[in-house]
């Protein structure tokens, strides 16, 4: 991106539903007479394909009119990693630099952000017999209880992984089974190098409030449901080879109305479950970002932010 030095990404997070996507295009609009400027979806989510209405995946239109990257990458029958989102992120990054382009990361995953910039825990690799005996565990006493199990001997990873997270849950637990240390402890001893070979430039876009949020959260999932996220989920049930073990299908949202099209639930429980867990999601991310220090916080209501964040971006990419 520069003549010199490291080359320039960018980064804007955020709780959902705090609008990050919208303030990206319009982001982009104000350096479009300064820059090129294209997208990185950080959305662990918005990989797979016929995920559309649920993830808030940006339509056709917006993907023509500015270069998306890292979108229905996979079928949600398949597995991705935040390994697999590293690799993939520093190969569209790279591409973008290549066509004299600034990569602007989108999103809130914020652990494929974490990995991408700090590097990945050599981790041991997955143990087909613990995984069978937590999966056991699990179905006799109930996932609450393993989460709970991890509060005990990892608050640090108990306090990050929602219980309701299974894949993530199990592979904390199975980590603290097979070497005795806690997963936090694996993570505070990876590189964390800052990605040396990137120049990072990290915005958090935060809420009003809470309560502000909450609102936002309750009138997107409204417009989800008008726009067919129903249809949506009971197109991907009636393909028969997805299970609400993939990790496509315990994305927010989606796990809930699954479970309505199963039969165990009615749809005004389920879109209410969806709603709270879409809020526990939002609290969670505000909690990671406001215990990160790189992260500047820009509220979306201040007068000028976008302008301000155009400059300093622009200035960043002369350095």
């Amino acid at each position: 991106m520069t003549p010199a030095g490291e080359p320039l990404v960018v980064a804007l997070s955020g709780p959902t539903g705090s609008g990050k996507s919208a303030w990206a295009l319009q982001l982009i609009e104000r350096l479009a007479h300064r820059m090129r400027v294209e997208i990185v979806s950080v959305d662990s989510a918005q990989v797979f394909r016929g995920m559309d209405i649920g993830t808030a995946k940006p339509d056709a239109a917006t993907r023509a009119r500015v270069p998306h990257h890292l979108i229905d990458i996979r079928d949600p029958a398949e597995k991705f990693s935040a390994g697999d989102f590293v690799r993939e992120a520093d190969g569209a990054i790279a591409g973008i630099h290549a066509r004299g382009a600034l990569p602007l990361l989108v999103g809130g995953t914020l652990l494929y952000l974490r990995a991408l910039r700090e590097g990945i825990a050599a981790l041991p690799p997955a143990d087909a017999s613990v995984r069978a005996a937590i999966d056991s565990w699990a179905a006799a006493a109930g996932w609450g209880a393993v989460h709970a199990e991890l509060a005990r001997v990892d608050p640090g990873a108990a306090a990050r992984i929602a219980p309701q997270d299974t894949q993530r849950l199990q592979r904390a637990l199975e980590v603290y089974r097979l070497t005795g240390r806690p997963l936090s402890q694996w993570h505070a001893q990876q590189p964390g190098r800052a990605r040396r070979d990137y120049r990072w430039v990290s915005y958090a876009l935060m809420p009003e409030s809470r309560e502000d949020l909450r609102q936002r959260l309750r009138v997107r999932l409204a417009e989800m449901l008008q726009a067919g996220f129903l249809d949506e989920v009971r197109s991907l049930y009636a393909r028969g080879d997805l299970t609400p073990n993939h990790a496509s299908m315990r994305a927010v949202g989606y796990r809930q109305l699954w479970r309505h099209c199963a039969g165990e639930l009615p749809l005004e429980a389920a879109v209410l479950q969806a709603g709270v867990a879409s809020a526990q999601l939002a609290k969670r991310q505000l909690t990671w970002l406001r215990s990160e220090t790189h992260w500047k916080a820009v509220r979306s209501s201040d007068v000028g932010a976008l302008e301000t964040l155009a400059e300093e971006i622009s200035a960043s990419g002369r350095a």
